[in-house]
């Protein structure tokens, strides 16, 4: 829920959630059906997906009506499902608790602290495509990371320019076997359901989706990563200098837009 710097269509920067942008984002894109897994007490988030046409009155002679009537219109057209996750068990354990809303259907999974910027969406156009082309159990994305210790490492061979199958994928390792990490924007076959319950938690008993996304691979299974491309910026807010530099990313990116003679050195 942390606020980030936007661009909207009249080119105008507002701030909203990062969680708001990256939920537009995959509704413009075409996906209707949302299920938010979201800690014990974290009613913030449900109420801000909730709709409350009182503010639209308060703020009518500003900027940001128009903005938040078409946030409203997506919410009702759209169905969300709340999951409640009573405790920090990892992120294997949040995708997890969808298993009763995903089925027996592929589905397309992002933790709320990333965002991908890319024209029209083009990453997730790639990332559907290439599931479907290489009738992969799993896609993710991926970047070239100076600090690979910090995330998820994927080990792979190019098998087309910025597409690897992975051979290996390894959380936060001491020693990097790569400087390609994983960013949590991921598409999985109903198989991930199945290693996830048979991968044991961690030390601090979480159960990480790296490693159930490792014990497909032991299963035989086809893991892709698909790596941004130069034109494709991803938004990290997962801790605070991450996102203090997200901040200032993004302000100086759509302020140098909407004003060319800043200096954007």
């Amino acid at each position: 829920m942390l606020p980030i710097p936007v661009r909207n269509g009249k080119n105008i920067m507002l701030l909203k959630p990062l969680l708001q942008a990256v939920f537009e984002q995959l509704y413009d894109f075409g996906i209707t059906d949302f299920c938010f897994i979201v800690g014990r007490g974290k009613r913030a988030i449900e109420d801000h997906f909730t709709p409350d046409r009182s503010i639209l009155e308060r703020i009518s002679d500003t900027p940001w009506k128009e903005d938040l009537e078409q946030f409203y219109k997506r919410l009702e057209s759209a169905y969300i499902y709340f999951i409640t996750q009573p405790e920090p068990r990892g992120f294997g354990d949040a995708v997890q608790r969808a298993k009763n809303f995903t089925a027996e259907e592929p589905f397309l999974v992002q933790a709320g602290d990333d965002l991908i910027i890319s024209k029209n969406s083009r990453h997730l156009t790639r990332l559907v495509k290439t599931f479907g082309d290489m009738d992969a159990e799993a896609v993710l994305l991926v970047e070239r990371n100076p600090h690979p210790q910090r995330y998820g490492v994927v080990e792979g061979k190019m098998v087309r320019p910025r597409l690897y199958k992975v051979s290996k994928i390894v959380e936060k390792p001491f020693k990097p076997p790569t400087n390609l990490t994983t960013i949590a924007v991921y598409v999985f076959k109903p198989s991930i359901y199945n290693a996830l319950s048979q991968t044991a938690p961690d030390e601090k008993q979480e159960i990480q989706l790296t490693d159930a996304i490792q014990r497909l691979l032991h299963m035989g299974k086809s893991v892709y990563a698909l790596e941004l491309s130069p034109t494709e910026k991803r938004i990290d807010i997962g801790t605070h200098e991450s996102f203090l530099e997200a901040y200032a990313q993004l302000t100086k990116r759509y302020s140098c837009t909407r004003y060319p003679d800043t200096s954007c050195a």
